[in-house]
């Protein structure tokens, strides 16, 4: 696969994005649907390798998906809670969402499934899902190393009661069974506690079983977060209109910061249910200016050719927008502090230390921490060829460092079908108004 070639942009941008919708939301809206009570039609969803994962994995359970590739869309029949098939071999690739939500809506079929993954997902954990579900009489095996992937789940209903997670290095464990828990036998109260990672998440995964008809109860302290589901409950088949990716919007929105100009994205503004929306606030700290509105967000670089400022941030609540944030802080004025990222480790790649690498190749100083990094951004950075161990977003918070780094290279840049697959296109987009 041949590298992706950044040309530098010559003046300062001004473009209006629209994006594809969120892989989050799509797939949350995919499991609700797919359980509900009759037909679904997902609007403005995102058709990429890991919203696909997870069609692929309903229809092998025998629920009927149609995609409309022109319009966006995706028909879902549910199956009113029934899983049809009794058994399958589930391919989850290197999903996350789709293994772990895969792992608890078998739970709730009668027979033996099997999930896999990619090499990479057999080095993800997943015992925090299964050790709850078992705890609500489910069976699961282990098939390979215990902890990991793949799995055999020895389906029969989920019972309720209450079970807990301590300190999960994930929030899509707890996300995977609240999404099934509607359709236990018993109330499912479900407790967090310790250090939780992204928990915007979980309000994401909240709103949008509300949205399909099922409220959750929910209460949010430090270092305990609770939620009851009560049963019986039924998802109920509805219209649903996927917002923009906001994680896919950070790059866009972040390229004023690293090259001038303004960049607005449509369709994304102060009432998403997505956390990642809130880096608009970062990039202001660090020295530019934002316009909020209910339906865009607008980012204009630092006023008067000012420099960048550097900035300690704990991005707990937003980690995938962490690796965007690295690479901005290339052309700061001063250093950067990334703090409680933590579960970057367990990503499609240890996001932590693949940045620390790539971000030295471009000249910086790094200094990699157990839960962060530090960077000092260097003089100038330096022409090289970054490596993205696969992982989708590597390849695309590195097109930022493109846009002032002549001859910079992004290997593997087809990673990016994983999320968001004409990136590069809506990419050079955008920088051609600065040509």
């Amino acid at each position: 696969m041949s590298p992706y070639v950044c040309d530098p942009i010559e003046k300062p941008i001004d473009a209006q994005v629209t994006l594809p919708g969120s892989k989050s939301i799509t797939n949350r809206a995919l499991v609700a649907s797919a359980l509900a009570d009759g037909d679904s039609l997902l609007t403005d969803a995102l058709l990429a390798d890991d919203t696909r994962l997870m069609m692929g994995v309903l229809r092998n359970l025998g629920i009927a998906v149609t995609v409309d590739e022109g319009d966006r869309t995706i028909e879902v029949t549910g199956c009113r809670g029934i899983i049809p098939a009794c058994e399958g071999a589930l391919e989850c690739g290197n999903a996350g969402t789709v293994m772990r939500f895969s792992t608890a809506l078998v739970a709730l079929g009668q027979g033996r499934y099997e999930l896999d993954g990619v090499e990479r997902m057999r080095e993800r954990p997943i015992d925090p899902l299964v050790d709850v579900l078992q705890a609500l009489g489910v069976g699961v095996d282990y098939i390979g190393d215990p902890g990991f992937p793949p799995i055999a789940v020895y389906a029969g209903g989920l019972r309720g009661g209450h079970v807990s997670f301590h300190s999960p290095r994930s929030t899509q464990f707890t996300s995977a069974l609240l999404l099934a828990a509607p359709y236990a036998r018993g109330d499912v109260f479900i407790e967090v506690t310790g250090h939780v990672p992204s928990v915007p998440y979980l309000k994401l995964t909240t709103a949008v079983m509300d949205q399909f008809g099922v409220p959750v109860v929910e209460q949010y302290e430090e270092g305990s977060l609770k939620f009851i589901v009560e049963t019986p409950q039924r998802y109920r088949g509805t219209s649903y209109a996927v917002e923009p990716d906001a994680s896919a919007a950070t790059y866009f929105l972040a390229a004023p910061a690293v090259a001038g100009g303004r960049v607005t994205v449509k369709g994304l503004g102060t009432e998403s249910l997505q956390g990642d929306a809130c880096f608009v606030d970062v990039l202001e700290r660090m020295g530019c200016s934002v316009e909020r509105s209910r339906s865009e967000l607008t980012v204009r670089a630092p006023a008067g050719g000012d420099r960048l400022r550097g900035i300690d941030v704990n991005l707990g609540n937003m980690p995938d927008v962490a690796q965007t944030l690295a690479v901005v802080a290339l052309f700061a004025d001063g250093p950067t502090v990334i703090r409680n990222i933590e579960n970057l480790r367990v990503k499609e790649t240890d996001r932590i230390s693949a940045l620390a690498r790539e971000l030295t190749k471009l000249g910086a100083d790094v200094e990699e921490l157990s839960d962060g990094l530090v960077i000092t951004p260097p003089e100038r950075v330096v022409e090289a060829a970054v490596d993205t161990y696969g992982d989708h977003r590597m390849a695309m918070s590195f097109a930022l460092a493109g846009l002032r780094c002549p001859g910079l290279k992004i290997n593997n840049p087809e990673c990016c079908a994983k999320t968001f697959p004409d990136f590069f296109e809506h990419w050079e987009r955008m920088e051609a108004t600065a040509r």
